[in-house]
């Protein structure tokens, strides 16, 4: 069997092209406000032309059109927030309670012994709730799972005042630097927890072991 020192969670999980991706509409949006005379209108167009870009991309390279369609479909409604309110830092609102949701589902799913780390992990690998009836690997995933509800309380700490006090410009910028580079060091210091978590001998999150009935 292989060590579990030799799992990499990050090369499962991956992470950094979508979360790329998901940076760059809002980057348009505030591109396209300040060079049109702060209209929304203009923000929201540069937005949603830049999700049909990265969407086309994204089927291009084979990725399911349900997601493909789900990454422009939140572009699109991100603007149209913004359009309804007049207010253009309402453009990040969708992310805002995203994450305020992700925080909570996460540190719920620990709460009641499913953390969602084993969820998606066992789900990509197949095992199905496999990985529940080993009691070492679902303490280390619900410690691992803790990563995650750290990664979205931060984005939430940062970007509540700077939506509060309207600044756009930081939001973007905040936006990008909290996506795919926050969600590289989530994915790794998860990986590290989960390898420190699971007793020494354990296989590794790839051969759960079920107790004999």
């Amino acid at each position: 069997m292989t060590d579990v020192r030799q799992e990499s969670l990050a090369s499962l999980l991956g992470g950094r092209g979508g979360a790329l991706d998901a940076s760059l509409p809002p980057l348009a949006f505030v591109a396209g406000w300040l060079l049109w005379g702060h209209s929304i209108g203009a923000g929201a167009v540069a937005a949603v032309l830049c999700g049909v870009v990265i969407g086309v991309v994204r089927f291009v390279r084979g990725e399911k059109p349900r997601a493909v369609v789900l990454s422009v479909l939140l572009v699109v409604a991100a603007s149209l927030i913004a359009l309804y309110t007049g207010r253009v830092e309402d453009f990040f609102l969708i992310q805002l309670l995203s994450n305020v949701a992700s925080a909570l589902a996460w540190a719920g799913s620990i709460a009641v012994r499913w953390p969602l780390l084993g969820v998606v992990v066992g789900t990509l690998l197949g095992q199905k709730t496999r990985w529940r009836r080993d009691p070492a690997l679902l303490r280390a995933y619900s410690v691992a799972s803790w990563a995650w509800v750290g990664q979205y309380v931060l984005r939430v700490a940062v970007f509540t005042p700077l939506w509060l006090d309207a600044q756009v410009v930081w939001l973007a910028t905040v936006r990008a630097v909290l996506s795919w580079p926050l969600q590289i060091v989530c994915i790794l210091v998860s990986g590290w927890l989960l390898r420190r978590a699971l007793p020494a001998g354990h296989p590794g999150f790839r051969h759960p072991q079920v107790p004999a009935s």
